[in-house]
Parts: C-alpha cells; structure tokens; sequence
C-alpha cells in the first residue's frame, strides 16, 4: 500500500484517545455554564469536517444547531446567537484568516468557544475559551465524537455515551482495516478515472459533507480534476441530466436514515452510466465498533476510504497532494 504507515496511524488515534479525560473535562465544564445552542463555524475542509456532528446533535437531543461558514458569520449574523451559545471551531494552521476573525466576532458577542488545532499557539486558540490542540493526531473528528457526545450525556440525551466513547478506543484500528479493505478498489478508480474529464460525486446525511469536501478539497484542490458534487435529494433536480455512458458517478452510501436516498440515486446510475462506483460504509468490517454505534462513524469511515483514492490518485497521477498555485501563494 502506497503511503501507507499504519503504526502511526495507530499512534496517531491514540494520541488524541489517551486524552479522553481532558476533553470530557472541557465538555464538562462548558455544561456547567449553560449552552443554550451550538454554532459550527469554520471555512472549507475544516467546516465539513464539522458538519456531520450536526446531525449527530439532531440525532440525540432538541438542542438547536446550526452551521454557518465564517466569512459569512461576519458579515450576516446569526439570529440564534446569545451567551450561551457553544461555538465549535476548527482549522488545522489556528490561523485561517476567516476562522479566526469569526471567533474574533463571535467572543465580541459574548459567545463560548471550543476549538480543535493543528498546531500549538494559534491565533484560533488565543481566542477559545476551550481548544484542544491535536498536533500529529489524526482523525481529527475523534476530539468532536467525545467532547459532543460528553456534552450531550450532560445534557441528559445520550445515556450510551461512555458505551460509545469506550468503543472508540477502538477507532484507530478500524479505521487501519477500512483503509486495507479498500485499497485494491482504490487502485483500480484511479487507474480509470484519473484522467477523466469530468466527475460527478454524490451521496447524503451525514455523508454530504464528506462527499461536498473530497470533492473540492481533494479531487479539485489537490489533484485539480474537475468535479461536481451534489446531494442524493438534489441530483434528481439537475444533475442528472449531465448523466449519460462515459460519465463517472462516485456515490457514498450511508447507514443512516437517508440511505434510501443513496439507493434512489445508485438505481438510476446503473441504468444511464457505465462508470458507477458506489462506496458504501456499510460493507466495511469495523473490528471493535458494534453495529449499535456503527451508524455514527459514519464520516470516519468513508473518509478513511477515501484516503486510499487520495494516496493512489497522488501516486498515479504524479501530482503531489500538497501542491498549489493559489493557496497561500497569492493574494485573493
């Protein structure tokens, strides 16, 4: 397997789990001031990162939620905002200009943030009331699993919350077996589709914003393929039209409530295109994740598929993941 250091991976999960008790403890201590709502907002990869666990919120409580983008939290506003408002943050540098002048705005207001960063001293973390710093630990979604679903145990709305958190002590190797389960599937997409002029990339729920940041993040940013990503609901009211042979179709299938959703769409696919490729977080072996809480990770898992695209399609196409022309390069 190609770019592929599976113990630290594993060290890399663990770095964050061993540190279970200091995000409860943050968790715990924002329950104690009250949280009225709670805000995700953050910019591009970082922000979808964040947005499944709206969701996951909506799954278990009435606690209102809602997901706004920073550049334009500044400028809109968000009517729901008060003091008890719990505002997540992320950004992997601490020092996105859009992230931190939110939390700029947001701390003016009076707001309570907790962050997840990349690295240590951040303007990001300056700003948070509550940050965990995750430095070479990985995946990132790991330190909002257990300082929401914390949250959400003191709120009195997810009774199963230590069962859960228990289970992601296994987390680290599942995710190393996902990565191997699909490697050889990896392989073969990209040998495809690397040089495919167009993409269509499709899926729903919580796997929206999974399937929205590959797509844009990795297929266009970093590997500069053209693609267009749509939601299971939304294909049938345009895209579908673009659908003919010749076209690929990348669709991710969820165990959620919104898999019929995705099967909706993968009927039509096979019927009106010859390169369908459904990924679906159901076929994955999870050693150590019972079925019960198979449903919330969802996002962890897809992504740890998609990794394995990311590091062949790098590998085949000979253009770094890390490449860019704009990003941070110029002014804009």
């Amino acid at each position: 397997m190609v770019s592929f250091d599976e113990q630290k991976l594993l060290a890399a999960s663990e770095r964050i789990y061993g540190r279970r008790g200091e995000i409860e403890a943050m968790a715990d201590d924002a329950c104690s001031h009250g949280i009225s709502n709670i805000l995700f907002s953050s910019s591009g990869g970082s922000q979808a990162m964040l947005d499944p666990f709206a969701y996951l919120i909506r799954a278990y409580s009435g606690l209102p939620v809602r997901s706004v983008l920073s550049a334009e939290l500044v400028l809109t506003g968000c009517s729901m905002l008060d003091s008890k408002t719990l505002a997540i943050m992320s950004s992997k540098s601490g020092d996105t200009p859009e992230t931190v002048a939110a939390a700029r705005w947001l701390k003016e207001r009076g707001c309570c943030i907790f962050s997840i960063v990349g690295k240590p001293e951040s303007p990001l973390e300056e700003l948070s009331d509550y940050c965990f710093v995750y430095g070479e630990g990985r995946p990132q979604e790991l330190v909002a699993y257990i300082f929401l679903g914390r949250i959400l145990q003191k709120l009195g709305s997810f009774d199963r919350y230590d069962a859960f958190a228990d289970e992601l002590s296994s987390l680290g190797p599942a995710l190393n077996s996902v990565r191997r389960q699909f490697d050889d599937r990896a392989i073969e997409y990209c040998r495809l589709y690397h040089a495919e002029p167009y993409h269509i990339w499709v899926a729903s729920g919580d796997l929206w914003p999974v399937c929205y940041a590959y797509a844009m993040c990795v297929l266009e940013e970093s590997q500069w393929i053209r693609t267009k990503s749509v939601s299971s609901p939304e294909f049938f009211h345009g895209t579908f039209e673009l659908l003919e042979s010749g076209v690929p179709l990348t669709l991710l299938v969820g165990e959620g409530p919104c898999r019929p959703l995705d099967e909706r769409v993968k009927r039509f696919a096979q019927t009106y295109t010859d390169k369908l490729t459904v990924i679906d977080a159901a076929t994955f072996e999870l050693p150590g994740i019972s079925d019960e809480f198979r449903p919330l990770l969802g996002p962890v898992i897809m992504n740890a598929a998609l990794q394995r695209i990311s590091k062949n399609m790098e590998h085949v196409t000979g253009h770094p993941l890390d490449y860019r022309r704009y990003y941070r390069k110029v002014e804009y």
